[in-house]
């Protein structure tokens, strides 16, 4: 399947998330209560309480936002080489992060040959958006409504999914699979533990865009790469 995809026709991203609230004690008592629940097998399992366990707030969609969507797209340049432009939506105004990114896939992936492109994708990105939508009322793009939907009507690669091969115990990250492929490392700089500190306590938000949109390259590089195709150069990446 992979070969006969094109990949002017996908679009790559990344998301960071941090949790809603930064400390647990800011939380209403009802969902300190409800935390407590979602999370009572975790708090069994390392011995901690809710408080402690808290800081795994930002994979939660109930509990946590979106900081940052990284998209990125590649295109034709001059003679055989292709080129890879990266924008971002990020900001401390989820609604809007939400709204612009829906409105991109509205308007330029909407269509059933366009493919949308994470790593864990499946398992966390994708789902976590549509969930954040719907919290904050956006009426979700084609390419997440996907309820009902076939299997292969679901136009979604994941490349941890590609790498497993159905091994559905493996997991591998962007970080693994970019060493031993030969990509520069997205994890330069920060890490995903750090996002929800620098955003709330350092409010850099570039930095934190920065992070993102490492990884979402990072992304178009693996894939090519799945795809034995030739590498993007470094000065033919556009970010706007």
């Amino acid at each position: 399947m992979l070969a006969k995809i094109n990949v002017e026709q996908i679009l790559f991203l990344d998301i960071e998330t941090v949790p809603c609230t930064y400390k647990f004690k800011d939380l209403s008592e009802s969902m300190q209560e409800l935390w407590a629940l979602k999370t009572r097998y975790i708090q069994e399992r390392e011995g901690k309480t809710p408080e402690e366990v808290y800081e795994k707030a930002g994979i939660y969609a109930e509990f946590a936002k979106v900081a940052c969507i990284s998209t990125a797209f590649v295109y034709p340049g001059e003679g055989k080489q292709s080129k890879i432009r990266v924008k971002s939506f990020y900001g401390e105004d989820e609604f809007v992060i939400l709204t612009e990114f829906a409105r991109l896939l509205d308007k330029h992936y909407a269509d059933e040959n366009s493919y949308l492109c994470g790593h864990n994708s499946r398992e966390f990105d994708l789902p976590f958006l549509a969930r954040r939508m719907l919290i904050n009322g956006i009426l979700l793009p084609a390419k997440l409504d996907i309820a009902g939907s076939k299997p292969w009507e679901i136009k979604h690669i994941d490349t941890m999914d590609l790498w497993k091969f159905g091994d559905y115990k493996h997991f591998t990250s962007l970080q693994l699979l970019a060493e031993i492929f030969g990509i520069p490392s997205p994890k330069d700089d920060i890490s995903g533990a750090d996002v929800a500190r620098v955003f709330y306590e350092q409010g850099d938000m570039e930095r934190i865009r920065t992070y993102c949109e490492k990884d979402t390259i990072t992304l178009v590089h693996l894939l090519h790469r799945f795809k034995n195709l030739p590498p993007i150069s470094h000065e033919n990446i556009e970010v706007v």
